[in-house]
């Protein structure tokens, strides 16, 4: 049952597999129908230059995108915040001392470059008592903070800002925290709305980021619990870091450090990187990228043009000279060979030249064809008209009984030569239009050797085949059309025939020689003139020693036609005498002999197996 349904279930997957197909085939002619594969497949140019464009453009994005996403230089940044935080926090609770639970700085043991004085504020906010001093904070920060180019405020417990770098470094001295009106109104007008960004790329980057990331907003002099990091820290935990966006759209990577002396935390430091720091850093790697982009498509653009120049650029007039030929083929010399280019376009424009030339050639044969044809044609007609006028003079009936056998035999000799020339001009066609095919030699050999027999037997010639013991059948399968390579063997064996005297042997043998078949048949006759062993292959060659066959029994086309299908397979057939001494042809010929060599079929195991002819 499982076998009957894998079987049933076969038609059901084909079925389905051809309609994939038809949807596909379909989508596939819609889609080159639309405007813009249509425009861009019009010339091989344009094919060039969107392939090489695309491929660019891909790279490019993946690049832009990568960069964007700025992952490693925030990760980067994080941990130097990390480290540099650590450090700041373990030197300000370092230089401290204790005195009535709160933590004091001892500016003695801070040394102060250059002339920089702290003075003391007397005022509101000094009479604070905080945990934190600023003025013992600040030598602190200046030394450490000023090269990093980092932001750094220091909190006390209750979120009061206690220092700010920025107003530090850039007065020289501690200034009171609700100084800077105008800080408070920039912070104010900022908070009030977003302020235009500065280019494209920000403009992207925040609709890209703004609904993942929370804005910056500078709270001055505010509480510091307004931060998350902040609070965090205040509870003593690891070092928080955060990833911000400033109003105008810029990161800020923000990390607050707990102020720990004796396991006791005693303010937060809050570091955070300058707004736009990080935007700079990738905007100069994106100027980079996009004049490597730039570049890029210049060099891009230059080789699609360069290749279409060298590619499209010769087809195009092979295809117009191809044009002239069309209507003149005398004009086949034109036709551009390019025997200095050794890639594909050359090998197409020379297989152009070939093809023209040998279409060339098949039109000049046929040309000598028909002139051949109309020549042979008339031998007979003139004989028999000649014959039949000869009637007229016939003075006894058994002249008249000859004239008119002599007019019977002309006629079948042009009855025969029309069949043959029929078939010669239809060889070419049918040889392009037969389907090849494995054929067993041997087979057919076995075949065409038992049709003949009985001719054979009547001109008392004996038909020996040879074909190796032992040797599988399939060593001699050949790739062709089995009907055509019979007719081969038929005007063989059957011009061997015809030229064996009484008593003689006609020889049919088959061997392999590594890739090829050969196929040898010879005969005990009367063999070949050296100087006409070629014209025996030419077309209406008819000649005959005295002892041969008759003249009205052939009419030249056999082993014309053997060549031409022979060479169609990719084969070579010629021809030669049989000596009884191969060194000395003067001393007699012992017949001829016809080799046929063909290409083995590949379908099938390939050896050198040799074969050995008797006789």
């Amino acid at each position: 049952m499982a076998s009957g349904t894998e079987r049933s279930s076969v038609p059901v997957d084909l079925e389905k597999s051809a309609q994939h197909r038809s949807v596909w085939s379909t989508l596939g002619r819609w889609w080159r129908n639309q405007p813009l594969p249509r425009f861009v497949s019009a010339t091989l140019l344009r094919r060039i230059l969107v392939s090489n464009l695309i491929g660019l453009a891909i790279f490019i994005i993946g690049i832009f995108y990568l960069s964007n996403s700025r992952a490693w230089l925030i990760d980067a940044k994080r941990e130097a915040l990390r480290v540099q935080g650590e450090i700041i926090a373990a030197a300000i609770a370092g230089d401290a001392k204790v005195e009535t639970e709160r933590l004091m700085l001892d500016p003695t043991k801070l040394p102060i470059s250059g002339d920089a004085r702290i003075p003391f504020r007397d005022d509101g906010f000094a009479a604070l008592e905080l945990s934190i001093r600023p003025e013992r904070v600040a030598p602190i920060l200046r030394r450490l903070i000023k090269p990093t180019n980092t932001r750094a405020r220091i909190y006390a417990l209750d979120g009061t800002l206690i220092v700010d770098s920025d107003k530090l470094l850039r007065r020289g001295a501690i200034i009171p925290n609700n100084a800077d009106a105008e800080n408070n109104d920039d912070s104010d007008s900022a908070s009030a709305g977003r302020v235009k960004t500065k280019n494209f790329w920000t403009r992207l980057t925040r609709w890209l980021l703004d609904k993942k990331l929370p804005v910056y907003r500078e709270i001055d002099s505010g509480l510091g619990t307004s931060y998350p990091e902040v609070r965090i820290a205040m509870t003593g935990r690891t070092p928080t870091s955060m990833v911000l966006l400033s109003e105008k759209g810029e990161q800020i990577v923000s990390l607050a450090v707990p102020i720990q002396r004796m396991k006791k935390v005693h303010g937060v430091l809050l570091l955070s990187t300058r707004p736009g720091q990080i935007d700079e850093i990738v905007a100069e790697d994106r100027n980079n990228l996009l004049l490597l982009a730039l570049l890029a498509l210049i060099a891009t653009v230059s080789i699609s043009l360069l290749l279409a120049r060298t590619v499209a650029g010769p087809i195009r007039h092979l295809a117009e000279t191809a044009k002239v030929v069309s209507n003149d083929i005398i004009a086949q010399h034109e036709l551009p060979e390019m025997t200095d280019r050794r890639d594909e376009v050359g090998l197409l424009a020379r297989a152009f030249s070939k093809m023209t030339s040998a279409l060339l050639g098949r039109l000049e044969a046929s040309e000598r064809f028909a002139a051949d044809v109309a020549h042979e044609l008339k031998n007979p007609l003139t004989a028999a008209r000649s014959t039949a006028e000869s009637l007229g003079y016939a003075k006894t009936e058994e002249q008249r009984d000859h004239l008119i056998e002599q007019i019977q035999q002309e006629l079948k000799r042009l009855n025969r030569m029309i069949t043959e020339i029929s078939s010669a001009s239809r060889l070419d066609a049918e040889l392009a239009r037969q389907q090849r095919e494995p054929v067993p030699l041997r087979d057919l050999l076995e075949s065409v050797t038992s049709i003949f027999r009985d001719k054979a037997e009547t001109n008392n010639v004996s038909l020996v085949l040879d074909v190796p013991a032992g040797v599988p059948a399939n060593s001699f399968t050949i790739y062709g059309n089995d009907s055509r390579i019979a007719q081969v063997v038929t005007n063989l064996v059957d011009n061997a025939i015809s030229f064996s005297p009484a008593g003689g042997k006609v020889i049919i043998s088959v061997r392999r020689d590594g890739d090829v078949v050969e196929l040898v048949v010879e005969d005990e006759g009367p063999g070949i003139d050296e100087e006409n062993l070629e014209k025996v292959f030419a077309r209406f060659y008819t000649y005959r020693p005295d002892k041969g066959g008759s003249r009205t029994n052939n009419s030249g086309l056999g082993l014309n036609i053997s060549r031409e299908i022979v060479a169609a397979y990719g084969g070579t057939i010629r021809a030669e005498n049989r000596y009884q001494n191969p060194n000395a042809p003067s001393q007699g010929r012992l017949g001829a002999r016809f080799v046929v060599r063909l290409p083995a079929s590949p379908l099938h195991p390939r050896g050198g197996v040799d074969g050995t002819r008797h006789g």
